[in-house]
């Protein structure tokens, strides 16, 4: 598992030594990947409420990583927010470690039967969830992902090859290996969870061309400019999004108290997150009666506001640019337009937006539909807050991601997501004519 450092080597050998170990991460998360498909529900259970317990039991290992990388991270000068993106407290490892035991408790989806039927030649098909095989993750400064990545991939039958921040590194190695040390005493393969051991940025360039063919699927967690890399180059599937560019639209019918406590609360509840809201929108007919009190409220609890002409017409704020409309703040900086009705809010949408998460506000029914069925985002919300954009919120447990493709999974990425189908055909000697 261990990965040489580039000290004291030639570039070109250790560019080769980094390839060819790098190739021998696929080739043993492969392996890893068939015996923990073949595993039992209950051994993979077991598994993780092991991977639970090494946690705990290798606190101090842990704290002493840390430390490592926190005084580190001062002495590069981090901010504030990065530094506490870092830190792992006590609480935060009891945290992490209880997250892997939730996700003990979630139900295992493969050998889920998903559909089935009989042909009239008397053939039983079975569609069948199982696992993608092997996956490679690729995060930034938090290192509990680590452990939460390693753990919902283990849940779906999944080897993982994860890949986290240089800053991050000792807490990451001191993290993964606790959770090889519970697959060990489970029973299970260690090389289920694998960690590449080097802050060399050629060792991505490696996993986005797929490790000979031994990676099946990449999820990139992190900022723009990672998850740009990653999906402009990879040569295997890509499950991710670029950026949460959320919108909320109060209808002329909306109600007004709810439209101030949802607005609030898509903005401000967090503003760092993919799910907060980017852009609120107003319908032009009821926008001297909702935007005022929802504009106060707002900057009431901090948050600057940038609004276009009209909104600017009947509440004070900065005049807002072009750009406004196409930027995710991730901060308490929000745009504000006035649109015609729920095709106006449906066109700055289709125009402006990232197919993340989008509401709307409204008392009508028949709006509500028409909104939820034609805006073409993973998340769609009617009278709710944007940031219900998580997988916990669902009802699903841990996720490593919202995704907005196309294909295979959409919106919060789980442990079912992390999974594909096969069809099971059975028959009694039938033959085709």
């Amino acid at each position: 598992m261990t990965i040489p450092s580039p000290l004291g080597a030639p570039a070109g050998a250790h560019s080769a030594a980094l390839a060819a170990d790098m190739l021998d991460m696929g080739a043993r998360g492969q392996a890893a990947s068939r015996a923990l498909a073949a595993a039992s529900r209950e051994a993979r259970s077991k598994a993780l409420l092991s991977m639970s317990e090494t946690l705990l039991k290798h606190h101090s290992n842990l704290a002493s990583a840390n430390a490592r990388d926190m005084e580190a991270a001062r002495a590069r000068g981090l901010s504030a927010a990065m530094l506490d993106r870092l830190e792992l407290t006590r609480n935060r490892i009891t945290a992490m470690a209880k997250g892997v035991a939730d996700i003990a408790a979630l139900p295992d989806p493969c050998g889920d039967v998903i559909a089935e039927w009989t042909r009239p030649n008397g053939l039983l098909i079975q569609r069948v969830r199982g696992p993608i095989g092997v996956i490679g993750i690729i995060y930034e400064s938090r290192p509990n992902v680590t452990a939460d990545a390693g753990a919902i991939c283990v849940r779906s039958g999944n080897a993982a090859i994860l890949r986290g921040g240089s800053e991050s590194l000792h807490s990451s190695r001191a993290i993964a290996e606790a959770l090889r040390e519970g697959l060990r005493v489970a029973g299970l393969p260690e090389d289920a969870i694998q960690l590449v051991q080097t802050a060399d940025r050629a060792a991505v360039g490696h996993m986005l061309a797929g490790l000979g063919g031994k990676l099946d699927i990449l999820v990139p967690r992190g900022g723009r400019s990672l998850v740009e890399r990653v999906q402009a180059e990879a040569r295997v599937p890509v499950i991710g999004h670029l950026e949460g560019l959320c919108h909320t639209f109060i209808h002329e019918a909306a109600d007004p108290d709810m439209a101030v406590a949802i607005a609030v609360n898509a903005k401000m509840r967090r503003v760092g997150i993919c799910g907060a809201m980017e852009t609120l929108l107003i319908d032009s007919k009821g926008l001297e009666r909702l935007l005022p009190p929802i504009a106060r409220a707002l900057e009431a609890a901090g948050c600057e506001l940038r609004g276009d002409e009209r909104a600017r017409s009947v509440h004070p704020m900065t005049p807002a640019v072009e750009a406004d409309w196409s930027t995710e703040h991730l901060a308490p900086i929000l745009s504000v337009a006035v649109v015609d009705g729920v095709d106006g809010a449906m066109r700055h949408i289709a125009r402006y937006g990232s197919q993340h998460t989008d509401a709307i506000v409204t008392e009508n029914p028949e709006i509500a539909e028409l909104f939820l069925s034609t805006v073409d985002s993973a998340i769609v919300l009617h009278n709710a807050s944007t940031q219900f954009a998580d997988g916990g919120e669902f009802g699903m447990g841990a996720e490593i991601g919202i995704a907005t493709s196309r294909i295979h999974a959409r919106g919060p990425v789980g442990a079912e997501q992390l999974t594909i189908f096969k069809y099971v055909v059975r028959g009694r000697g039938q033959t085709r004519p």
